[in-house]
């Protein structure tokens, strides 16, 4: 009798606690699976954005200046780095300001002193300062109007070509023009505006030369006369086994510092360019 009255009170006590508890948990289960499936859904159908990728402090961009596209941006750049070296000899005073120099270092009997890089060096600040005026014309009528997108590349090549060309018209000698007219067989020009590039420029190297060569003639001059008096005075009193060159040079050096040489020389210079 009492273990059936145990018995009946075990199964009662299950259908009081255990089963509804059960029930409970599957319906908070089938709750947890109806919000992962709703969460799912709205996560399929709206996706997070991607966070941006960081950028590369190494990174090169090249990008179209002004209406052109990236690739004529840098066929036109990779052209003006290769013809740096040409249009800094042939369009610039740089030619004439090396050969003075190298003639007034031939004339004081020197052979390594300047040294070329000081020579090159000398005459590329020089040659900067004299064309700084015509660099800002470029800038303005040509490189500005194309980082802001008015031009193109090619527009911006023959706005840059125009100061250029006034400069070198300005210094260029007529017979050489005249004769570089001739040899490219182009009819004869009205004014100087209406020439080519390609006769301007080899005309105003050509120029540039000659000048050079004549202005380093009378530099060389007044040295040369005191080397023949060093030479006659050296020979006429018997010393022929000492050089004159070696009496020379210090005259020749003492001669140019007192005088200011440096000055002298580089003022001439400028001045011919104005």
């Amino acid at each position: 009798m009492m273990t059936s009255s145990l018995r009946w009170a075990r199964l009662l006590a299950m259908f009081l606690f255990v089963i509804p508890g059960i029930a409970i948990g599957t319906a908070h289960a089938q709750q947890l699976s109806g919000d992962a499936a709703e969460l799912t859904g709205t996560q399929s159908a709206t996706p997070a954005p991607l966070p941006p990728m960081p950028a590369d402090p190494n990174e090169i961009r090249i990008t179209g200046m002004g209406k052109g596209s990236t690739s004529w941006t840098i066929v036109v750049l990779l052209t003006f780095l290769t013809l740096i070296p040409s249009l800094l000899l042939c369009m610039t005073p740089f030619a004439r300001l090396l050969i003075v120099f190298h003639f007034l270092r031939q004339a004081l009997g020197l052979q390594t002193t300047p040294t070329n890089q000081t020579l090159i060096g000398l005459s590329l600040v020089l040659t900067f300062f004299l064309m700084q005026p015509v660099g800002a014309t470029i800038y303005q009528t040509s490189v500005l109007p194309l980082q802001e997108g008015h031009i193109s590349a090619m527009q911006a090549l023959e706005r840059g070509a125009t100061p250029v060309r006034q400069f070198m018209l300005h210094y260029v000698r007529e017979k050489d023009v005249a004769l570089f007219v001739e040899l490219s067989k182009e009819p004869r020009p009205r004014n100087p505006n209406d020439l080519s590039l390609r006769v301007i420029a080899p005309a105003y190297i050509l120029s540039e030369l000659r000048m050079g060569f004549q202005i380093g003639t009378v530099l060389f001059l007044p040295f040369l006369v005191i080397d023949m008096v060093v030479a006659s005075i050296s020979t006429s009193v018997g010393m022929l086994q000492l050089p004159p060159v070696v009496i020379s040079t210090p005259l020749k050096l003492l001669l140019f510092v007192m005088v200011d040489g440096w000055n002298l020389l580089i003022g001439s210079l400028m001045r011919s360019f104005n």
